[in-house]
């Protein structure tokens, strides 16, 4: 009978599993009109990022000592700051000789950009509306952060000129088509106001054009820690331990390569 620590865990994991997946498929829907699937891609990957890099630490801490630690080291140590979890998953991952099928390191620009932004929206900006509404000092704005330093640097890296000539060229035609007969009033991500639809159809190309890499990056990044969890529950068992159940079968399908991840757009119902 499975004890009552394997069971917490498996459903820890369980847990985990379902809240990436709900951010994954959630980044990818995101833009401009509706600003509210934003949070809750943040919510739902900040969350699960958090909790699947404290699974690493602590099985890490079990194979050290041979026990989970205390409540003190999990808060006080750990908190809630995803890009010291990362940090710490790189001594983890030296110290224990990890062994990866895909990327071992998230040390890229956009890779780092993201982890950054939603360790910031873990710690603090998760409130930014509230906090200017109510006169709290305000750390930033987590979806401006988003626009400037994943999708800008997204489209500009990864967006074919082809791509982006299509863009505005179909922008300029809907504008000429529909701009006499259409009322347009939007902000954008970075706060601007958008009331031309040449600028609204831009900005929707532009959104079109990034999400999918979008949604890989942050797969990317999910199974990185994927990947190191499997390796930490190997060597617990191997040490004969009975509590840590098969990380490898709950995150199975975030286990896959590139080309298999970017043929599909939900991972919600996984």
């Amino acid at each position: 009978m499975p004890s009552e620590i394997f069971n917490a865990l498996n459903k820890e994991g369980q847990f985990t599993k379902e809240m990436l997946g709900a951010g994954a498929t959630q980044i990818r829907k995101a833009n401009y009109a509706t600003k509210g699937i934003y949070f809750q891609a943040f919510t739902s990957l900040s969350t699960g990022l958090e909790r699947i890099g404290k699974l690493c630490l602590m099985l890490d801490h079990y194979i050290e000592n041979q026990k989970f630690p205390d409540i003190n080291y999990v808060k006080n140590d750990i908190g809630h700051d995803i890009l010291k979890l990362y940090d710490k998953s790189k001594e983890v991952v030296n110290s224990r000789d990890a062994n990866f099928d895909f990327l071992s390191n998230l040390d890229g620009d956009i890779h780092l950009s993201m982890m950054r932004i939603l360790s910031e929206f873990a710690t603090s900006d998760r409130y930014s509306n509230i906090n200017l509404v109510v006169g709290a000092r305000r750390q930033g704005d987590p979806i401006a952060a988003w626009y400037a330093g994943v999708d800008a640097l997204l489209y500009k890296t990864r967006v074919s000129a082809k791509r982006k000539n299509t863009i505005q060229r179909n922008a300029s035609v809907i504008s000429a088509l529909l701009s006499k007969h259409t009322f347009v009033r939007h902000t954008s991500e970075s706060g601007d106001e958008i009331t031309d639809i040449e600028d609204a159809s831009t900005r929707t190309g532009f959104v079109e054009a990034v999400a999918p890499y979008r949604q890989l990056y942050v797969l990317q990044i999910i199974r990185y820690w994927v990947e190191l969890l499997t390796s930490l529950q190997d060597i617990a068992m191997k040490k004969g331990s009975h509590d840590i159940p098969f990380f490898s079968e709950v995150f199975a399908p975030f286990y896959n390569k590139d080309s298999y991840i970017r043929t599909r757009k939900t991972w919600d119902k996984i």
